[in-house]
C-alpha cells in the first residue's frame, strides 16, 4: 500500500488471550459511503508487490512472507508452495490491485490498529468488515479473526465479534466477514481493530482485502410506478413518450425513529443532490417530455433525521436507472403475391413480441405467422405492432394480394382414335399452357395442340395467368391398327396335313381365311390344311380403324415312293429303277454305290437308272443309294436289288 493509502486500514493485533465475543451480524439494510480513513483496498500498481504500510509492527518484505511478517501483493503466485498459487485481489474488475497476505507470528500482541478522523454520528448503526481468505492448499492452523471496536479506549458494548476458525478452500473463497455495532451517546475517539485468535506457526496464513467501515441503515425498497416494467432496479420508457414517473423509497421500520430523504441524480460525473419535486421526501417525481434517448441514475438518501447532510451518517439505496430506449423500426413484408387456396406468409423483421391484425378477423402473436389457405377476402392491410426488450413499440404495415382462382376449360375430356390419328386438345382460361407428357404432342407450350398419341394417354395442362395455375385432364385412348401375320410358307406331301400359324392383332378385331377350301376351321387362326395342290391362304384382320391382309403359301409335293427291286433284262417289264416323285424338284441329286462303295450311278435329274455304270451292264447285287430332293426334306438311303 502505497503512503497515498496508509490511512486506509483495520488494526490488526494479536492477543495471547481473548474475552467471549459476539457472533458476526452483517448488515442486512443499506451501506452508505466508505468511510474516509476507515477502510482500504490496499490499492493498484503495475509491480507485483504494492508498498509497506506504516501503522503494523509486523515486518514487511516484498517477498515471501515469512512467521510474523506480511507483504503487498497482487497474486499468491511464486510465493509459499504450502499457499494457493493463483489467489489474486478480491476488489472487482480490479485487476492491477492488490491485497495483504499476513503470515501469523508465533507471538501474538499488536499487530495492526487505526482510528476513525472521520465525523461519525452517536446512537448510530455501522458495519465494519472485510473480505478473507484462508490462503493455506492443506490442513493448518485456522485463521480466526475478531473485531473490535473501542470509543475512548473503551470497548463498546456490541462491538467484539469473531469470525470463528475460517476453513481451508479454493483460490477464490474470498468471503466478507465483520458485524454491526451501535455508536455511543457520548461519541469520541473510535478505533478499529482485528486481531488474529490463533498462533502462527503451522498455518494461520491469510488474505485481507477491501476492509470497510460505513453506515447501516434500513433496508430501502425503491420502485417506479408508470413505466413499461422495473426489474432489478431498472424502469423503461420509450423515445418521445410524455409521462410522470414516481420513485418510491420505503424503508424498513426499527432502525431510524424519524427517516430523512435526500434524492440525488447522477449528472454523468458525480451524484448531486436533485431539486425535483419530492427530493426531500421519499417520493420523488420525475417528468419527461417528449423523452430523449438516454440513462438517468436516480438514488436515495437515507438517515435519521438531522444527519442527512452527513456522509459518515446516511445509507444510499441501489440506484435506479429509467432508460430512455429507441422504438423499433419494423418492416413488415410477405411472401408475395398469392393464389386462392395457397398459404401467405406475413414476416417482420425484429422485435421480441409481436401483435399481428389483418382482414377476417386475423390476429397473431407470431413473428411470422402464416395465412392458410387464403381467400379473395385475405387481400388487404396487414398491421403488426412489434415490442423490443425494453417494451417499446412501434408498427409496420404489408399489403397481401390474393390473386383470383384460375378456371381451366378443355373441349373435351376423353377421346378414342386410331391408332397414328391426330386429335386437337384445345384449353383455354389462362395466358399460359404446359401440357404434359410431351411425347406425341405438335406444341406442348400452346393451347391447342394436336396428339398423335402411340398409346391411350392421360395429358395434364398447367393454366396459368401468370402466378396461379390449375390443371385439367384429357384422356385420349388410342385403338390399335389392325394387324394380319399368316405366318412362314408351308410345304407338305400330298395326302399330308400342316397348321397354319396366323396371328392377328389390334383393338376390336375379326378375322377370317380364305379360300376356306381344304382348311378344318377357316374361323380359327390356326386352322388345320389339307390341300391337294399347291395353294395360297389369305388372312384378313378387320377393326373399326383398318383391314389388313397377309397371305401364307403351301406348296404340296407327292408322295415320296422309292422302288427296291428292278430287272434290267430288256424284256420291257421293270428294265429301269424309276422315282417318279424326283420330277416335282428341281435339282435332285442320286448316288448309288455298290457295296465296295463305289459309285455306280449319279443323277440330278429325273432320269431313270438303267442297271449300267459307264455304258455296262452291271452284275445282279444289292446296291445302295441316297437321295436328296431339297433343303426340307431329309436324305432319303436305303437299297436296291438289281436282278435280271
Amino acid at each position: 500500500m502505497t503512503q497515498t493509502f496508509r490511512k486506509y486500514f483495520i488494526a490488526l493485533i494479536l492477543f495471547f488471550s481473548f474475552s467471549e465475543v459476539n457472533a458476526q451480524v452483517l448488515c442486512n439494510g443499506a451501506l452508505g459511503d466508505a468511510i474516509a480513513g476507515a477502510g482500504t483496498d490496499f490499492g493498484r500498481g503495475l509491480p507485483q508487490f504494492g508498498a509497506s504500510v506504516s501503522e503494523t509492527g509486523y515486518f514487511y518484505i516484498a517477498g515471501n512472507p515469512n512467521d510474523g511478517q506480511y507483504t503487498i501483493v497482487k497474486t499468491t503466485a511464486g510465493l509459499n508452495s504450502g499457499w494457493h498459487q493463483n489467489i489474486v485481489n478480491h476488489t472487482p474488475n480490479d485487476p492491477d490491485g492488490y491485497f495483504m497476505v499476513v503470515n501469523a507470528d508465533l507471538n501474538k500482541g499488536i499487530f495492526y490498529q487505526s482510528e476513525i478522523t472521520s465525523q461519525l454520528c452517536p446512537n448510530t448503526t455501522y458495519e465494519f468488515a472485510a473480505f478473507i481468505i484462508n490462503i493455506l492448499r492443506n490442513s493448518g492452523v485456522k485463521p480466526n479473526i475478531r473485531f473490535t471496536i473501542t470509543n475512548n479506549g473503551l470497548a463498546i458494548p456490541g462491538a467484539d465479534f469473531s469470525t470463528g476458525d475460517i476453513p481451508e478452500g479454493s483460490a477464490i473463497d474470498w468471503i466478507k466477514r465483520g458485524g454491526t455495532f451501535k455508536t455511543p451517546s457520548n461519541l469520541g475517539v473510535i478505533k478499529l481493530i482485528m486481531t488474529n485468535e490463533n498462533p502462527g506457526g503451522n498455518g494461520n496464513d491469510l488474505g485481507i482485502d477491501d476492509i470497510t467501515f460505513r453506515a447501516c441503515g434500513p433496508v430501502i425498497t425503491s420502485t417506479v410506478t408508470n413505466a413499461n416494467n422495473f426489474t432489478n432496479n431498472v424502469a423503461n420508457i420509450c423515445v418521445a413518450d410524455t409521462k410522470t414517473l414516481i420513485l418510491s423509497a420505503k424503508v424498513s421500520a426499527g432502525v431510524y425513529n424519524s427517516p430523512q430523504f435526500q434524492w440525488q441524480e447522477y449528472n454523468g460525473t458525480t451524484w448531486v443532490n436533485s431539486n425535483k419535486p419530492g427530493s426531500q421526501t421519499a417520493d420523488l417525481t420525475v417528468a419527461f417530455v417528449n423523452a430523449t434517448t438516454g440513462n438517468y441514475k436516480y438514488q436515495v438518501l437515507v438517515s435519521e433525521s438531522g444527519n442527512i447532510n452527513s456522509t459518515s451518517c446516511r445509507v444510499i439505496s441501489t440506484p435506479i436507472t429509467i432508460n430512455v430506449n429507441d422504438k423499433p423500426n419494423p418492416i413488415a413484408s410477405n411472401s408475395g403475391a398469392a393464389c386462392v387456396g395457397s398459404d401467405i406468409q406475413l414476416n417482420v423483421n425484429q422485435g421480441v413480441s409481436f401483435s399481428w391484425t389483418g382482414p377476417n378477423g386475423f390476429t397473431s402473436p407470431f413473428q411470422n405467422p402464416i395465412i392458410p389457405n387464403v381467400s379473395t377476402n385475405s387481400s388487404g392491410t396487414y398491421t403488426v405492432t412489434v415490442f423490443n426488450a425494453s417494451g417499446c413499440s412501434n408498427t409496420s404495415q404489408t399489403q397481401v394480394q390474393v390473386l383470383p382462382q384460375v378456371i381451366a376449360n378443355t373441349n373435351i375430356a376423353t377421346a378414342t382414335i386410331c391408332e397414328n390419328e391426330s386429335v386437337e386438345l384445345i384449353a383455354s382460361g389462362g395466358s399460359t399452357y404446359t401440357w404434359l407428357p410431351t411425347e406425341g404432342l405438335s406444341n406442348p407450350n400452346i393451347a391447342t395442340p394436336f396428339a398423335t398419341p402411340k398409346q391411350t394417354t392421360t395429358y395434364t395442362v398447367k393454366v396459368s395467368n401468370g402466378t396461379c395455375s390449375t390443371t385439367k385432364e384429357i384422356l385420349i385412348t388410342v385403338l390399335k391398327n389392325a394387324s394380319a401375320n399368316a405366318g412362314e410358307d408351308k410345304k407338305v406331301f400330298l395326302g399330308q396335313s400342316v397348321t397354319l400359324k396366323g396371328n392377328a392383332t389390334g383393338d376390336n378385331i375379326t378375322y377370317a381365311w380364305s379360300p376356306t377350301d381344304y382348311l378344318d376351321d377357316p374361323t380359327k387362326l390356326n386352322p388345320i390344311a389339307t390341300p391337294p395342290n399347291d395353294i395360297t391362304y389369305t388372312l384378313t384382320v378387320s377393326s373399326n380403324c383398318n383391314v389388313s391382309t397377309d397371305e401364307v403359301f403351301v406348296k404340296v409335293y407327292p408322295k415320296i415312293e422309292i422302288p427296291n427291286t428292278f430287272t434290267p433284262n430288256g424284256d420291257g417289264i421293270n428294265d429301269t429303277w424309276n422315282i417318279p416323285a424326283i420330277a416335282a424338284f428341281s435339282n435332285p441329286k442320286l448316288k448309288v454305290v455298290n457295296r465296295n462303295g463305289q459309285l455306280v450311278f449319279e443323277s440330278t435329274n429325273p432320269q431313270p437308272w438303267d442297271g449300267k455304270s459307264h455304258g455296262k451292264n452291271l452284275p445282279t447285287g444289292v446296291y445302295y443309294y441316297t437321295l436328296y430332293l431339297n433343303e426340307d426334306f431329309k436324305i432319303y438311303s436305303g437299297w436296291v436289288l438289281l436282278t435280271r
